[in-house]
């Protein structure tokens, strides 16, 4: 998939959500655009470790977000409309003005370089 990058104004900050028994976790960052008439609210999705680099977000933050689209169909039975969903991925995100962080990626993979050979968890 293609990153591409969005910048805006955080509106809001939802609290992050978890789900399944696998404890897959969400967390909500809309930001606020004004291109012209009306404002543009665009919702996107950090996900797992990258819900808490959000604790570093405030309402009111320029920032520029990385982000990847992701979709996918959903169908109740085969007899039923076909629907289709798209997502926004967050990925990293810059304040503007500040040197770019690393990326979620980057803390992603360093954790799993430095866990153990042997399978255990490293605590």
């Amino acid at each position: 998939m293609n990153e591409s990058k969005v910048r805006g104004v955080v509106h809001v900050i939802e609290p992050t959500k978890s789900f399944g028994q696998r404890g897959f976790r969400k967390r909500v960052v809309v930001l606020e655009q004004q291109n012209g008439r009306f404002p543009n609210y665009i919702p996107l999705e950090f996900t797992n470790d990258g819900c808490d680099a959000v604790d570093d977000l405030h309402v009111g933050d320029d920032i520029e977000i990385q982000y990847r689209l992701g979709g996918r169909k959903w169908q109740k039975d085969p007899q039923s409309e076909i629907k289709y969903f798209l997502s926004a991925e967050a990925i990293g995100f810059n304040r503007i003005g500040d040197a770019p962080g690393p990326s979620i990626a980057d803390a992603n993979n360093a954790f799993a370089e430095s866990s153990p050979e042997d399978g255990e968890a490293p605590f």
